[in-house]
C-alpha cells in the first residue's frame, strides 16, 4: 500500500518535472496532418531547401518521397539540387569539422527527431512545432538568436526569412513566494522585420514542416495504423469465438 502511495505522488509530479526541464515555457499542439499528401509534400520540400543544408536526414532516401505522392521526375527537379541521385540517403554537403567550428557542435540528425523529442509534455511534433514558432533576436548570443522553449540553443533561426525577425520582450514581476525579489518573465513577441509570410501563413508551414518530421521518422505509420485496427477486430472476434466456444465445453461438464 505504501508503494503504491508513493508512485501515485511520484507519477502526479512527473508533468511538473518536464515542463521545469524544459524552462517552463508550454507546448502548443501541432496539426495533425500526416495523412495530407499536399502538406507533406510542401514540408519535404521546406525541409530540403531550409533543414537540409545543415542537418541530415541518414535513414531516408529521396526515392522514398514517392510515398506522399511524389514522382521521381517532381524529386529530381524540384528536390535534388547538387547532383544526387534519387535513390541516395538525405546527407548534407556541410562537412562535421566545419559545423563544429560554425555552431559549437555538429547538428544532429533528423531522421527520427520528431519521435526522439517526445516527452510527458506533448508528443515530438509539439515540441518541434513550438520550438520552431519561439526564435527571436538576441544579440547576446553567438548566432545572434535565441528561443523561448530552448534557451541559448546553438542554432541559429533557419525559417528567419519566412517568419521575420523577432524580438522577445519581457518585464520585471514580483516572485510570488518572495515580494523582495523579483522574476524575469516573458511577456510576449515583437515584430521587428516583416518576413515574407504572415503569422498564419508561418504558423501553417511550420505545421507541414513538423508533418513531414513526423512521417519521415516512420513512413509506414499510417500503415502500421490502419492495419492496427483490423488485427484489434480480428482478436475481438476471436475473444468472442473463444469465450463461447469455453462457455459451451464447460455447460457439458458440469
Amino acid at each position: 500500500m505504501k508503494l503504491l502511495k508513493k508512485l501515485i505522488v511520484t507519477l502526479a509530479f512527473v508533468p511538473a518535472l518536464a515542463l521545469a526541464s524544459s524552462g517552463g515555457y508550454p507546448l502548443d499542439r501541432a496539426p495533425e496532418r500526416t495523412t495530407d499528401l499536399a502538406a507533406l509534400q510542401n514540408g519535404a520540400k521546406l525541409f530540403v531547401n531550409y533543414c537540409l543544408n545543415c542537418h541530415s536526414a541518414v535513414s531516408m532516401r529521396y526515392n522514398r518521397l514517392r510515398d506522399i505522392g511524389l514522382t521521381e521526375d517532381q524529386i529530381k527537379n524540384n528536390l535534388l539540387f547538387t547532383g544526387e541521385k534519387i535513390g541516395e540517403l538525405m546527407k548534407t554537403s556541410l562537412s562535421a569539422k566545419d559545423a563544429k567550428e560554425w555552431f559549437g557542435a555538429v547538428p544532429p540528425d533528423l531522421s527520427v527527431i520528431a519521435r526522439a523529442k517526445a516527452s510527458g509534455e506533448g508528443t515530438g511534433a509539439d515540441w518541434l512545432y513550438t520550438y520552431l514558432r519561439t526564435y527571436y533576436k538576441d544579440e547576446s548570443r553567438p548566432t545572434g538568436w535565441n528561443n523561448m522553449l530552448f534557451p541559448n540553443v546553438g542554432m541559429p533561426h533557419a525559417l528567419w526569412e519566412l517568419q521575420g525577425v523577432r524580438g522577445a520582450k519581457f518585464e520585471e514581476v514580483k516572485d510570488a513566494h518572495d515580494a523582495s525579489k523579483t522574476e524575469h518573465k516573458f511577456a510576449g513577441f515583437e515584430t521587428l522585420t516583416p518576413g515574407k509570410m504572415t503569422a498564419v501563413e508561418y504558423d501553417n508551414a511550420v505545421g507541414d514542416l513538423v508533418a513531414y518530421l513526423q512521417w519521415m521518422g516512420e513512413p509506414a505509420q499510417n500503415d502500421r495504423k490502419r492495419l492496427g485496427v483490423w488485427v484489434v477486430m480480428f482478436m475481438a472476434l476471436l475473444a468472442t469465438l473463444a469465450w463461447r466456444l469455453n462457455a459451451s465445453y464447460w455447460k457439458e461438464v458440469k
